[in-house]
């Protein structure tokens, strides 16, 4: 935007000179709020796409990897993968993410953006016989090389799960879906050594699908769907309702203090967007849907999923919930961008009503 100029016969030249240039400056900010507010969508829709936010020195980057695009069969899997410098009016193209499976796309990866790199976990490939397998493969991104570094494999492969970084050094991998079934492990990557451990496990039972953030030291997770045994048919999927605090032990990352929290409406959601707020001191957690689905957005039910637009934030110094309300419904999310300077978060991607898969760039305001 160009430098706001000031006509001889504007109404403002009556208008005391210091109040004048207030009233300038008042202009140019809002001009600039309101143009960094509106950032583009992505290039096409896709959901179930892993997300990061990474703050290089050149700038902030907003990266979409893999995920489902709009068909939503297994065909529609894929590996491509965008990046935003926020500030730019496009995404451009990445390299798609490499993989060691025959199969190149990934659903249900999950990212993190710590310092200036991007960290991408897990994933699973869909094949045409609707085979299913959880992926080895992890990978640190430089979004400025826009290059892949192989990382260390994860012990036990996973998808589905949560990951939260502490410290800027440690990424925890909580709990998810290992090929045929949920897993209790909080798997520990670390950073600097590029090695893992084994954290405390899950004490909830084992889920996929769920979501999670942490501030400080402290870890909420919430939701996901566990595996339930039947008597005379095979397994079903159910929902769980239940969320945990998990307090991770300065002295010792590898301890993790886990207990119960009250659940906020006792209805579980599926693949909610969630993140911590450092800022406030609270766990944003963020649509998502009460019928837990297939790929394609069909509950394991039978009947389609819904998305909300229901917001619940967890004050972990009030230790309770309170709600809010985005103006989209959406679910199918692997992430949530917060943008606490501006009191705001960030969906990339998902499905909104009738599954519809969608390229938008959700900008939701938080109380």
């Amino acid at each position: 935007m160009g430098i706001l100029s000031i006509k001889q016969n504007s109404p403002i030249k009556a208008v005391a000179p210091m109040k004048a240039l207030l009233f300038t400056m008042a202009l140019l900010c809002f001009a600039k709020v309101k143009a960094t507010e509106q950032l583009p969508n992505l290039p096409e829709p896709v959901s179930n796409n892993a997300i990061a936010e990474v703050n290089a020195a050149e700038g902030k980057y907003l990266i979409s990897f893999m995920g489902l695009g709009a068909g939503k069969t297994y065909a529609d899997v894929h590996n491509k993968a965008w990046m935003l410098k926020v500030g730019d009016k496009r995404w451009q193209e990445a390299p798609e993410v490499p993989s060691s499976l025959p199969l190149k796309g990934r659903l249900a990866s999950i990212a993190i953006g710590v310092k200036e790199y991007a960290y991408v976990f897990g994933g699973y490939t869909v094949a045409q016989d609707h085979t299913e397998i959880s992926s080895p493969d992890n990978f640190r991104f430089d979004p400025i090389s826009q290059k892949y570094t192989r990382i260390a494999p994860m012990p036990v492969p996973t998808d589905d799960a949560v990951a939260l970084s502490y410290q800027d050094k440690y990424i925890y991998i909580i709990s998810g879906w290992h090929n045929d079934g949920n897993v209790n492990l909080v798997q520990i990557y670390d950073i600097e050594s590029d090695s893992w451990a084994q954290g405390s496990p899950f004490l909830g039972k084992p889920v996929f699908g769920h979501a999670g953030g942490i501030v400080d030291n402290k870890i909420v997770v919430c939701d996901g769907v566990i595996v339930a045994a039947q008597a005379q048919k095979r397994r079903t999927f159910k929902a769980e309702p239940s969320c945990y605090l998990g307090m991770i032990n300065p002295q010792q990352h590898e301890k993790i203090d886990w207990r119960t929290i009250p659940h906020p409406t006792g209805v579980a959601r599926y693949r909610m967007a969630a993140a911590g707020d450092e800022s406030q001191k609270r766990i944003v957690f963020m649509g998502g849907s009460d019928n837990p689905y297939n790929y394609d957005g069909i509950g394991y039910d039978g009947k389609p999923s819904g998305p909300s637009n229901k917001l619940w934030l967890y004050d972990l110094e009030k230790e309770a919930w309170s709600f809010a309300t985005a103006a989209q419904a959406s679910m199918d999310h692997r992430g949530l961008i917060l943008l606490p300077k501006q009191q705001k978060a960030l969906t990339i991607g998902g499905m909104k009503e009738n599954q519809t898969v969608i390229s938008t760039v959700q900008d939701i305001a938080l109380p």
